[in-house]
């Protein structure tokens, strides 16, 4: 005879199951072939990691990893690598409940919360997917201004049109929109072997780089830059949309079947993510052996280090690569922005928007403040801005993250697949010091 337990924890997460699925017009759309070997299957299930890993490759982590090797070296090098593992826990544990309970975090949230909490809930992912977007639009614009000479309002405005690509293909496939972020997240990576071709690294600084210093203690300029890597790494939105994206896989309702899915689904998160690593590292590295030591320690401006670019290494394509780059990564993100803000609003009210008008009314919310930021105060303005989009995220972080670590931690969401004790321990520590941290910059930047 089975465990009574056990049978609880089938209808519970069954009755949870009953309520409408996560982004019903991709939901169980993306086929997993049957009796596939181990290469096939993991091809069908890759995909959602690399949604989720542009949020961490985005033009809002570019100034502090830039700032990081052009004041430090390689010193920080091991900040990019523990806040990349840091993501990488929480992002198995946002595919592992949209998994095992077939809820996004948000509608987890709707479940387990009251109407008022889940509607403050809600108002700040919004707030936190606005400010995202508003990451995107001002990189994007800021790309193409260096590549094209176009005015920043100019760059803005175009920004908007992106929101006709989504919506082609999402409404046409699933994978297509996997595809084009895959494509996209290629292009950065070649981008960046590129420049560390043009600009290449010590080898002894890298290795140095990896290990942990008392001088990150004892200086407090660069633990304000370790503390900027660490805090703003996780994105709150991505953490919806990951719980969600990986019911676009067409697995069953056995338990044998979404423990295949847990387990192909973290390594596609692994994998992804470790893309996400390699980007991050390399503009670290990257501004760590074209400024550090040369007269240009300072440099932090996305503008300024692509200008110097050029001059220091002795040619322009160090600048073009850098900023196609950037171009690339504001697109990318802006890709899962669409899908993010959909989950979030259906999740948390069961309102259902056509997708051009959600995308338009996201952007316009970005738009806006870019807009007048830049026709008053210019490219400067447009960096301070930025930054200020990064502080949004930081407060809204912990009320994604904690509801997280505590429904893949509770039996009755989770059933069998509820955190093991190890990665309960785990989760919750990293889960306080990533609020910790984004406290602690936040005070900085009030008070300080």
């Amino acid at each position: 005879m089975g465990n009574p337990r056990d049978a609880d924890d089938v209808r519970l997460v069954s009755h949870v199951r009953a309520h409408t699925v996560s982004l019903p017009d991709v939901h169980g759309t993306v086929a997993i072939p049957v009796g596939a070997g181990f290469w096939r299957k993991m091809f069908a299930f890759a995909g959602p990691g690399y949604l989720v890993a542009v949020g961490y490759m985005d033009p809002g982590n570019w100034a502090t990893d830039i700032a990081g090797g052009a004041r430090f070296g390689y010193s920080l090098l091991v900040m990019v690598v523990l806040s990349n593992f840091m993501a990488i826990l929480l992002q198995t544990l946002a595919a592992r409940l949209g998994v095992a309970s077939g809820r996004d975090l948000a509608q987890a949230c709707r479940d387990r919360y009251s109407k008022p909490t889940a509607v403050a809930l809600w108002i700040l992912a919004e707030v936190a997917i606005a400010a995202t977007d508003l990451a995107e639009v001002i990189g994007s614009a800021i790309a193409l201004n260096l590549l094209f000479g176009l005015p920043l309002t100019l760059g803005v405005v175009l920004t908007s049109l992106d929101v006709l690509i989504v919506l082609y293909l999402q409404q046409h496939r699933f994978r297509y929109v996997e595809a084009l972020v895959v494509l996209l997240i290629a292009g950065i990576a070649g981008c960046f072997a590129i420049e560390l071709v043009l600009a290449p690294p010590q080898l002894a600084g890298l290795i140095a780089g990896l290990v942990p210093t008392t001088e990150l203690f004892r200086n407090q300029e660069m633990l304000y830059l370790a503390v900027g890597i660490l805090g703003a790494t996780v994105m709150p939105h991505n953490l919806y949309l990951h719980s969600s994206i990986v019911q676009t896989r067409k697995y069953t309702d056995t338990d044998a079947s979404r423990g295949e899915a847990i387990r192909f689904g973290t390594l596609d998160t692994v994998v992804a993510l470790m893309s996400a690593l390699f980007i991050n590292a390399a503009i670290l590295v990257v501004a760590a052996a074209t400024f550090h030591g040369t007269g240009y320690d300072h440099t932090a401006d996305i503008s300024d280090a692509y200008k110097l670019l050029a001059r220091l290494l002795g040619t322009s394509l160090a600048s073009t690569v850098f900023a196609l780059a950037l171009l690339f990564s504001g697109q990318n993100a802006t890709l899962t922005g669409t899908l993010a803000g959909q989950i979030v609003m259906e999740g948390f009210l069961e309102l259902r928007v056509r997708p051009w008008l959600r995308r338009l009314g996201t952007r316009l919310l970005a738009i806006i403040p870019a807009f007048v930021v830049i026709v008053f105060y210019g490219e400067r303005g447009s960096g301070q801005l930025l930054i200020f989009s990064q502080v949004i995220l930081s407060l809204q972080l912990p009320f994604a993250v904690f509801p997280l670590i505590r429904f893949t931690s509770d039996r009755q969401v989770m059933g069998r697949f509820v955190n093991p004790w190890w990665m309960k321990a785990i989760a919750w520590p990293t889960g306080v010091a990533i609020a910790l941290l984004n406290a602690w910059l936040l005070w900085d930047l009030v008070v300080g």
